[in-house]
This record gives C-alpha cells, sequence and structure tokens, in this order.
C-alpha cells in the first residue's frame, strides 16, 4: 500500500515542482515551457512570494499547492489566495487534493489568516464538487472582475 505525504517545498524541491507546475499549466491549455515554469518558481521561492506544498505517493512527486499572500482591509487581517492546484492525472481520486488543501488551509491559520479563498473555471464541475465536500463555500456576495493589462 503506497503512502501519501504533503508538506511544505522548499527551494531543493524544484526539480519535482517543474513538471508538475507544467503539467497544471497544460491542463489549463498552456503550451510546455519548463524553462519559463523553473524561473517563475524560483523568482518565488527566492522572494518568499509564495508559498508551495508538495506531494509524494511514496518517493514520487505527485501534486502541489500555491499560495498568494495578501491582505484584507476590512478585517484587517492577513488573508491567502490558493492559486494552483494539481494532482498528477495517475494519482487523481486517492485525496492527495483533500490533504494538499488542508496544508494549505493548516499554514494560513497558523500564521492567523482569517480566509484562504480560490477560484476555479464555471465547467470544472469536478474541482467544484472538491471544494464543496471539503467546506468551502462559493461566494454569493461577489463578482469577480480582471483587468487586463496591454502587454
Amino acid at each position: 500500500m503506497s503512502t501519501v505525504t504533503v508538506r511544505q517545498a522548499v527551494l531543493s524541491d524544484l526539480a519535482a515542482l517543474v513538471p508538475l507546475f507544467d503539467g497544471y499549466r497544460q491542463f489549463y491549455g498552456r503550451p510546455s515551457d519548463v524553462r519559463a515554469v523553473k524561473e517563475f518558481l524560483l523568482a518565488r521561492l527566492n522572494h518568499g512570494e509564495s508559498v508551495l506544498f508538495i506531494a509524494h505517493e511514496d518517493n514520487t512527486p505527485i501534486g502541489f499547492t500555491q499560495l498568494y499572500p495578501s491582505f484584507s482591509s476590512v478585517s484587517l487581517a492577513r488573508t491567502f489566495v490558493l492559486n494552483d492546484l494539481f494532482v498528477h492525472e495517475q494519482a487523481r481520486r486517492k485525496g492527495v487534493a483533500s490533504k494538499l488543501m488542508s496544508a494549505a488551509v493548516d499554514f494560513a491559520g497558523s500564521l492567523g489568516a482569517v480566509r484562504v479563498s480560490l477560484s476555479t473555471a464555471i465547467t470544472n464541475e469536478t474541482a467544484q464538487a472538491l471544494y464543496q465536500s471539503a467546506g468551502w463555500k462559493r461566494d454569493e456576495q461577489f463578482f469577480v472582475y480582471h483587468f487586463a493589462i496591454p502587454a
């Protein structure tokens, strides 16, 4: 029987994170770009701009999640955005995503955060079911808007 473990990722996990992150981007229709992924993750880790958690099945990396720190002016408190969550296709339906999300929430709570937020595609019903089963509540009060800055 295999064992799934989740822990906070460190710089020495970069080589294991890159193919997972590249797979995540491909899942969302982006072309593979291992070099750019490595640079992006390295910058986040080196500048303390995000917190990553990595999941392993035995010694094989199978998933990750990435948190970005933020703040709520209204609550006068720290919050986090769970921006990325990915589990390798062969490792899905084993509770890995739930373990990654729990690690992220526990981490945020340990720093006194009042909330962890995430967004997902309206069509991603599998992810929505997972979030709802884990106790996450869909926002019924606010719409989300984006403004694309021209290149």
